[in-house]
């Protein structure tokens, strides 16, 4: 009768688990836009196939095809109410492959479970808790169709690894084993150091911790052997066959079966418990690596060394300390600050001039938007250092979510530190879609939320892997807020998290009926308090008053303010009555408002000069 897989561990033996799942359908002509997962219910007998070949090559423990079957994923897929069979099948194939071949008393199933395919706070949107939720779903299925183990396979963040071992504690008291991924440095995608995110996850206590996928089998081996330093539990490693090369359109793994037997017999000889392959293994990798562990008896881990403790969190630099902007917000002082968009070339002439005149008149900063309306111009951060140095005004440029991924973003945001930048307004970005080039790509790896948990860490001294960056920047940063959304709840909870992820004043979208924002800041009473900053733009004709009501998202004007724009008769007037109602919002708005931005229509400062007065 076969043991359970605790037992098999404990008899301190070395495990075999299988190659890849994926990479063998691509080759079998499945194709990358479908869901392998799918190919469960599509094609069972092409994935049973590949299960079997794995068991004659002599696998201990068969993978079920079910990485990609968690929630997000499927229902990115469309297959989101294939959920439960889906998973359920990917258990009975590999199953009924191990009774095919005789082996129901040896062989064990992984059930296997990826990560969500959405970033979980504190970077990404969703709840940890509901993070958690999902994973324990997915592995209730697989553990009541018949698995034998789970596996976390191919994580990039720590944290979301930890959120999917509490997960999967909640509905099955199976062996987990807790994978990582890591980069050609050895590191997590984050840059969490193989022994930091070792010592943080085996605190939760899996059955055994583990690397897969992304790298070769030297990187693999030589972050095992930093784990091992520290591991208190067994190590899985499931290496690549190498780093792919494309080959007219499609992805080689030229790591021969030899080779990765042999850096499996060292990862054995180095203490590692459990072997087996990733993306580009097939079967005659693992039947390699079985003659290899034939013959070879497994070694001690080395003794546990000393390491460096994670790094720690700097306390912050004291808002009063950051900027000329950040010290009157810390005072209670009434700020204000002009939008100027820079400029669609390289000539900045006006834009300094324009700067210049503004800080005579003495407002606080100018306000850098980063290609508003998806329209391309020059970079917000540089058009910003260039004000700052040349007319001697704070400015806050926009960082935006939509064109960088994490390293890009975290890359724009030190060198904003480094040029002198110490204010910034961190939003999310209008799609691509509208703007000048509508087939860009759109990258949002992160939105609003997740950029704000970003420039807390750094404004800690930390990056997203938790490793040291020396220095904390020292940023104050803002953010957007829509007091006339369609949805007033989800704003609401919207700005929760980014005055969670530790804002620090908040500027609003135009304004143009003071009700909607009276009533958010009223429902945001049991927040925490930062300065509110109302956007008011200056109307300067009925045309723009329409666009502004029709074709700008998250935008609300009256149709009040549309018929008095309406009976002005010449531009003249339109100037005036546009005035008189930035004039009346910003007197309806004094006591509630902590500042005022206001933007510059067809570039004319002297608008928004007016309103004030100055």
């Amino acid at each position: 009768m076969k043991v359970d897989f605790r037992a098999r561990l404990s008899q301190q033996k070395t495990i075999l688990f299988d190659g890849a799942m994926g990479t063998m359908l691509y080759e079998r002509g499945v194709f990358l836009n479908r869901s392998f997962e799918e190919v469960c219910l599509s094609d069972p007998r092409l994935v049973a196939g590949i299960h079997r070949e794995y068991l004659e090559a002599g696998a201990d423990v068969i993978t079920s095809n079910s990485w990609g079957a968690g929630i997000p994923k499927l229902r990115a897929a469309g297959l989101a109410e294939k959920f439960s069979e889906i998973n359920g099948r990917a258990v009975e194939l590999a199953r009924q492959a191990i009774a095919d071949a005789g082996r129901t008393d040896s062989v064990f199933v992984a059930g296997s479970l990826g990560p969500l395919g959405v970033m979980i706070q504190p970077i990404g949107a969703m709840r940890i808790e509901e993070a958690e939720e999902l994973f324990a779903r997915q592995a209730s299925v697989l553990s009541e169709a018949g698995a034998d183990l789970l596996i976390l396979e191919t994580f990039v963040d720590v944290g979301e690894l930890k959120a999917a071992i509490r997960g999967v504690r909640r509905s099955s008291d199976l062996a987990v084993i807790a994978c990582m991924t890591i980069n050609a440095e050895g590191a997590s995608p984050y840059g969490t150091e193989p022994e930091v995110f070792t010592t943080e996850i085996q605190e939760l206590a899996p059955d055994v911790l583990g690397l897969n996928c992304s790298e070769g089998p030297r990187s693999m081996l030589d972050a095992a052997e930093r784990m091992l330093k520290v591991a208190r539990l067994p190590l899985c490693i499931q290496p690549n066959a190498g780093v792919p090369v494309n080959v007219e359109g499609r992805n080689i793994y030229q790591t021969t079966p030899k080779y990765m037997a042999k850096y499996a017999k060292r990862m054995i000889q180095s203490g590692v418990r459990i072997v087996g392959g990733c993306c580009g293994t097939t079967p005659a990798h693992i039947r390699e690596i079985r003659n290899e562990i034939k013959a070879l008896a497994p070694g001690r881990p080395p003794e546990s060394a000393r390491v460096s403790a994670p790094a720690q969190a700097r306390p912050p630099v004291p808002l009063e300390k950051k900027s000329a902007w950040a010290a009157k917000l810390a005072r209670g002082d009434f700020v204000t600050c002009v939008e100027l968009v820079p400029p669609k070339g390289i000539d900045m002439t006006k834009l300094i001039e324009n700067a210049r005149i503004l800080r005579e008149k003495g407002i606080d900063a100018v306000n850098v938007p980063d290609s508003p309306r998806a329209q391309a111009k020059m970079a917000a951060v540089s058009a910003a250092a260039v004000l700052q140095q040349r007319a001697g005004i704070e400015a806050i440029p926009h960082i935006t979510c939509k064109d960088k991924n994490l390293l890009a973003l975290q890359a724009e945001i030190l060198g904003a530190h480094a040029l002198g930048i110490r204010n910034v307004l961190l939003v999310t970005g209008d799609p691509p879609s509208i703007g000048t080039y509508p087939d860009a790509t759109a990258v949002f790896d992160v939105d609003a939320i997740g950029l704000c948990n970003m420039v807390n860490l750094l404004n800690q001294g930390l990056d997203l892997g938790g490793n040291t960056v020396g220095e904390p920047t020292g940023f104050c940063y803002g953010v957007a807020l829509n007091p006339s959304a369609v949805s007033s709840a989800r704003e609401l909870e919207r700005f929760r998290l980014k005055l969670d992820a530790g804002a620090e004043f908040a500027i609003t979208q135009p304004v143009f009926d003071p009700q909607p924002l009276l009533l958010f800041i009223d429902r945001a009473r049991g927040l925490r308090r930062v300065p509110v900053v109302a956007g008011i733009w200056p109307l300067v004709s009925l045309r723009m008053a329409e666009f502004m009501k029709n074709e700008v998202p998250g935008v609300y004007v009256p149709d009040a303010v549309i018929e008095r724009m309406s009976k002005c008769d010449s531009k003249e007037s339109a100037l005036e009555e546009g005035t008189a109602i930035a004039r009346e919002l910003l007197e309806a708005l004094k006591g509630a408002i902590d500042g005022v931005q206001l933007s510059t229509p067809l570039g004319r400062i002297e608008y928004a000069m007016t309103i004030l007065g100055r």
